[in-house]
């Protein structure tokens, strides 16, 4: 088992996940206060300065207990989003998967082949046995993706947040490595 030390580049068809650094502050901070990211993100808590965010990403690479990678597109090289493997409990080992995708990253499987190639690499590199993750309830774009790539549903905490005076729904998912090995044995 390795920690979260190395920060690799992991190539794709259509995209490149790489370390951040503090120059993808500005493109982060668009992605951020994209209406969509707000409505199933929620508004960032604490000051989103340009100065905070540079420290903020400009950090990333210092971590090992997450990793955290830019999603870029690699016919263009533009930042589009990230992927988070964070909460990482080394005894377990398991850990919590989140991303984000800006507009400029939608609807083109971008987020789906980032999805998969950073759990490809928790399974594979890191030696990860779990990997969990939330979303809302009504994310129906997210929720398709994690199931694309091997992601179970394991169960819905009803009703468990607040957002825009309604209750919504938290639906908790979880992939295991022998589910990712018998996936991707079968593919291609």
């Amino acid at each position: 088992m390795s920690d979260f030390s190395l920060k690799p580049l992991l190539t794709g068809e259509r995209t490149v996940l790489r370390p951040f650094t503090a120059a993808d502050a500005e493109g982060m901070a668009e992605i951020i206060e994209d209406p969509e990211v707000l409505h199933f993100t929620g508004t960032p808590s604490g000051d989103l300065s340009l100065e905070r965010l540079r420290s903020w990403y400009g950090s990333r690479s210092e971590q090992t207990d997450r990793l955290d990678l830019a999603v870029t597109d690699r016919a263009t090289g533009e930042l589009v989003g990230e992927v988070v493997l964070y909460e990482w409990d080394a005894h377990a080992r398991s850990c919590t998967f989140r991303t984000l995708i800006g507009p400029r990253g939608r609807g083109r499987g971008l987020g789906t082949e980032a999805t998969r190639l950073v759990v490809g690499h928790g399974f594979g590199y890191l030696g990860l046995h779990r990997i969990e993750l939330e979303a809302y309830g009504h994310n129906a774009r997210a929720l398709r993706v994690y199931e694309k790539v091997g992601f179970v549903v394991e169960g819905v905490r009803r009703e468990a947040d607040l957002r825009d005076g309604q209750w919504v729904d938290w639906v908790v998912m979880g992939l295991l490595d022998r589910d990712w090995a018998a996936l991707n044995s079968t593919a291609r």
